[in-house]
């Protein structure tokens, strides 16, 4: 009895390790070094909607090329080109349905903050974007991370 109840034990002893295991989270991150191996950061920062579509399309691109999984692709917004990442541009819906299919967009908290004081409140994001201190910064970081750099 004692034997078998020592067999058992450690069987749930197993059970509750993988358990534990399964409960974390299996998506690498592409700055954790599991990540994908590819990685590319997008810099924006003009208003002109032909070099916003670029970026975007060069993203697609670049998902199309290595495969979704494979490539981990940041469009930083940040001055002017911040307007792509707003709910009044005409890529909103784009950029949103690009968030979904795993392109990070990320605008410049400088950037928002500047808006809010001319205009008095900050620029309604698409959904999907997420803001981060500073544009040209979060460029820099992602660099010294091994991603590689374009501005279309």
């Amino acid at each position: 009895m004692k034997k078998n109840f020592t067999k058992l034990l450690g069987i749930f002893a197993l059970v509750i390790s993988m358990l534990g295991l399964s409960g974390c989270s299996t998506t690498a991150n592409a700055d954790d070094g599991f990540g994908p191996k590819h990685k590319l950061v997008i810099q924006v920062s003009s208003k002109d909607a032909l070099t916003q579509k670029i970026a975007m399309n060069n993203a697609i691109n670049i998902q199309k090329a290595y495969g979704i999984d494979n490539v981990a692709v940041e469009i930083v917004a940040y001055g002017p080109g911040l307007s792509m990442l707003t709910k009044k541009s005409k890529y909103s819906k784009r950029v949103a349905s690009l968030a979904v299919q795993g392109i990070t967009f990320s605008a410049c908290g400088n950037t928002m903050k500047k808006i809010a004081k001319k205009k008095g409140h900050k620029p309604k994001l698409t959904n999907g974007v997420v803001v981060v201190s500073a544009g040209v910064k979060r460029i820099m970081e992602l660099q010294e991370k091994g991603y590689s750099y374009i501005r279309p």
